[in-house]
């Protein structure tokens, strides 16, 4: 895909989570329009997958560390081809295979159960480790929140990837700057995290997590790194491109009413058609 079709594509992503977090009446927007691009770019470029076959061995792995971002994964997986597109409306329903967390059992393309935070990229990490001692080729890639890495098991996660040199991982963290509770460096600072990274032997890319070029330029140099796991600093703004959630904790883990939803989805439609001038 070329740069416009990324970016309509994140667009209809970003449809997918406010129309599923309103039909459902509950979940967390907020952290998954703000991470739709990277979501977008992983799913249409980097990673190694086929829709018509979720679990091929050689596949490259993805874990939602930040799992109540379920939403942006969910609109992902449906655009993708994973399933369909109607099911989003089925989230967290009773009955329905789309829960507030991501399922392996149940969900086609979804490779970690997860949702406790911090446990995610330990899981990653030992994905990564596997596929070193099994020589086999798949890379693990797995999204964190800023607030999640206040959570210490991150930073023990970190320590071994670092000391066991896994080039074949890449932790992109998801900075938003916002948590449930406000701001994450009033809470718990967790900066300068790129420096944290570093300190555990990580190679650091900052980038603008809406900025397709650079997430292309990012992506590619983590490839290219020998003997260190990439971590990939993705500065975003919470609740992006829907103007009312955007900056906003509230929105972090609260549902659009009706009146709300179709002030947003016009918004998304405004941005998709000013995309299709371009």
């Amino acid at each position: 895909m070329n740069k416009l079709e990324l970016q309509k594509t994140a667009n209809e992503i970003r449809k997918g989570i406010v129309t599923a977090v309103h039909s459902a009446k509950s979940g967390h927007p907020g952290g998954s329009l703000s991470a739709a691009d990277i979501f977008t770019y992983l799913y249409y470029e980097e990673l190694n997958i086929d829709p018509k076959d979720p679990e091929k061995s050689d596949r490259d792995r993805f874990v939602l560390s930040k799992g109540h971002v379920a939403p942006g994964l969910y609109s992902t997986l449906a655009h993708r081809g994973f399933f369909p597109v109607e099911d989003l409306t089925t989230l967290r329903h009773v009955g329905s295979y789309l829960q507030g967390h991501p399922d392996k059992k149940h969900i086609p393309g979804v490779d970690m159960s997860s949702g406790s935070l911090g446990q995610g990229v330990s899981a990653a990490v030992g994905m990564a480790l596997s596929a070193k001692l099994s020589n086999d080729p798949y890379r693990v890639y797995a999204l964190l929140g800023d607030g999640e890495i206040q959570e210490g098991q991150v930073w023990e996660a970190a320590m071994f990837a670092g000391s066991h040199h896994l080039d074949n991982l890449v932790v992109i963290v998801d900075n938003n700057g916002l948590q449930i509770d406000g701001k994450i460096e009033d809470i718990c600072s967790p900066y300068p995290i790129d420096k944290k990274f570093e300190a555990f032997n990580f190679n650091v890319i900052n980038i603008n997590a809406h900025d397709f070029d650079e997430i292309d330029d990012a992506f590619k140099k983590a490839r290219e790194c020998k003997g260190q796991p990439t971590a990939i600093i993705a500065k975003s703004v919470k609740g992006k491109n829907v103007s009312f959630m955007e900056n906003n904790a509230a929105w972090h883990g609260s549902a659009p009413n009706d009146e709300q939803y179709e002030h947003a989805m016009k918004e998304l439609e405004k941005v998709g058609e000013a995309l299709c001038q371009k």
